[in-house]
C-alpha cells in the first residue's frame, strides 16, 4: 500500500493513499479516528476499491481550523491538481469539515454522517462538543452559505429522533437547502459505526443518488450491525417492554462482553428478569457468560414486598418480585435473614461475602479469602422488628424499581422483613 505524509502541522496530518481511481476522496477523521501513524479514516473500505485518497486526520479536538486547512491546500496542490472528480467524506467532526470545506476542495459530492453545523455555544448549544470550542481556532467557523454551492451534491445521514444531532441538521437546512437528507432512526450518533460497510461506502461515493436505493442498502447493512441493535434496544426498552425478547429470538446476535456498558447491561437484565425466563442462549447473545448455581432459602423482603438478592450478572444487591426470582434463580441469589453478622450468600455449597468499596462497587469474595484492598463487608443487623444492611455508617435502601442505594436514611425503605420462601 503506497502511503505518504504530504502535509503536517500542529493540528493536522495529511496522508496520500495512492490508488487507481479516477476520483480523489478527501476522507476526514473524527474525534475517535484522529491521527495515528499513517492510518486514514475508512481506510479499509477505501483501499478495497483502490481509491485515491487524501486522508485529513486531526491531531487535536479542534474541528479542522481554517488556517490549517488553508496551509494544507497550498502545500498539496501538486498532488490534487490532476483530479477533476473530487468527493469529500466524513462523520461527526469529519462530516462538518467535509461540508465546510467543500468549496475550497472543489468537491462534486459530499457525504456527511451526523455532522455538526458549529461547536460555538453561541450558534448551537451542544454539551457534547461546546467544550472543545476555542475562539482563536474556531471563531466564526459555522458552516456558511459561501462555504457551499448548489452545484455540489450533499448527502447528510442522521437519526431524526436524536435531538442532539437533529438541531445541527436544522441549522444546515437553510444553508444547503438542496442537500439529500437520509434518515437512520434509532442509531443516535453512531451512524458511522452502524453503516461501516465497504460496499455501502463505495455506493455513497460513486452511485448516482436515488433515495430508495440508498435506503434499501442502508437497511441491509444496519440489520447486520451490532451497533444498530444496541441503539434500538436502548430506544425501545423504556416504551416497548416486549421488544428485547423479540430481538433476541429473531436475530442471531453474538455480542462480546464489552458491547454494552454496565448501566445498559443492568437495564437489559432487569427487563429480561422481569418479563421472561432467561436462558443461557439469551445471555450469550448479549455477551454475558455466567454459571452460578444457588441454594434456595428464606428471603429478606423490602417495603414493596420484593425479595432482596445479589444479582450475579450486574454484581449488585437489588430487589425483585418473587416470580422473577423463581424464574431466574440461577442468577438472582437471595440474601437470607441470618441474624447479626456479615452479609453472605451460599453458592455451590460454599459461602461468599458480599463486599463493597466507597464507590459502591460490589463483588463476591470467598469467605476464607483475603479482602481486596478498599473492599469492606456489608453488615446485617437484626433489630426487634426488622433487618438493616449497612456499609460503614450508610444503610441500604431499595426503591420501587428494585434499585439499591446506600445513604444516611433509616426509614421504611431501609427496613427488611424476613419472609419464608415458598416451595
Amino acid at each position: 500500500m503506497d502511503k505518504q505524509i504530504i502535509f503536517e502541522d500542529e493540528q493536522l496530518r495529511v496522508i496520500f493513499l495512492k490508488g487507481s481511481s479516477e476520483e480523489l476522496i478527501f476522507s476526514f477523521g473524527d474525534l475517535i479516528t484522529r491521527a495515528k501513524g499513517l492510518s486514514v479514516n475508512a481506510e479499509k473500505s477505501l483501499h478495497k476499491f483502490d481509491f485515491n485518497v487524501i486522508g485529513i486526520m486531526p491531531k487535536q479536538k479542534s474541528w479542522f481550523p481554517e488556517r490549517s486547512i488553508a496551509a494544507m491546500l497550498d502545500s498539496i496542490q501538486p498532488v490534487i491538481a490532476p483530479f477533476q472528480r473530487r468527493i469529500a467524506y466524513g462523520g461527526s467532526m469529519g462530516g462538518y469539515a467535509a461540508i465546510k470545506y467543500s468549496n475550497l476542495l472543489d468537491a462534486q459530492r459530499v457525504v456527511a454522517m451526523v455532522p455538526q453545523y458549529s461547536i460555538d455555544p453561541d450558534d448551537v448549544e451542544d454539551t457534547r462538543y461546546n467544550m472543545f470550542y476555542q475562539p482563536e481556532l474556531n471563531g466564526s467557523m459555522q458552516i456558511k452559505p459561501e462555504d457551499v454551492s448548489p452545484e455540489r451534491e450533499y448527502i447528510v445521514v442522521f437519526d431524526p429522533y436524536y435531538a442532539a444531532d437533529r438541531v445541527h441538521v436544522e441549522h444546515l437546512k437553510p444553508v444547503i437547502p438542496h442537500a439529500h437528507l437520509l434518515h437512520l432512526p434509532y442509531t443516535g450518533h453512531d451512524a458511522i459505526a452502524v453503516l461501516a460497510s465497504s460496499e455501502l461506502v463505495h455506493d455513497f461515493l460513486r452511485h448516482p443518488f436515488e433515495a430508495s436505493y440508498f435506503y434499501r442498502k442502508m437497511r441491509q447493512v444496519k440489520k447486520n450491525s451490532k451497533f444498530y441493535y444496541r441503539k434500538v434496544i436502548e430506544s425501545l426498552l423504556p416504551r416497548h417492554r416486549d421488544a428485547l425478547g423479540h430481538i433476541l429470538k429473531s436475530n442471531d446476535l453474538a455480542l462480546d462482553s464489552q458491547f454494552f456498558d454496565a448501566k445498559q447491561k443492568q437495564a437489559l437484565l432487569r427487563e429480561l428478569f422481569s418479563n421472561k425466563q432467561v436462558d443461557q442462549q439469551d445471555l450469550a447473545k448479549l455477551g454475558i457468560e455466567v454459571s452460578m448455581p444457588q441454594e434456595q432459602r428464606s428471603l429478606l423482603q423490602d417495603a414493596y414486598e420484593h425479595g432482596l438478592v445479589f444479582n450475579a450478572i450486574s454484581q449488585k444487591v437489588e430487589s425483585y418480585a418473587a416470580g422473577a426470582i423463581a424464574l431466574n434463580h440461577k442468577f438472582l441469589i437471595p440474601i437470607y435473614a441470618k441474624g447479626n453478622g456479615l452479609v453472605q450468600i451460599s453458592w455451590n455449597g460454599q459461602p461468599y461475602l458480599v463486599v463493597m468499596n466507597d464507590r459502591q462497587m460490589m463483588k463476591l469474595v470467598p469467605l476464607q479469602d483475603d479482602l481486596p484492598l478498599g473492599m469492606h463487608p456489608l453488615i446485617m443487623k437484626k433489630y426487634a422488628d426488622c433487618y438493616v444492611i449497612s456499609y460503614k455508617a450508610l444503610n441500604l435502601s431499595t426503591d420501587e424499581f428494585g434499585a439499591a442505594h446506600f445513604g444516611d436514611e433509616m426509614d421504611e425503605h431501609s427496613r427488611f422483613m424476613p419472609q419464608l420462601e415458598k416451595n
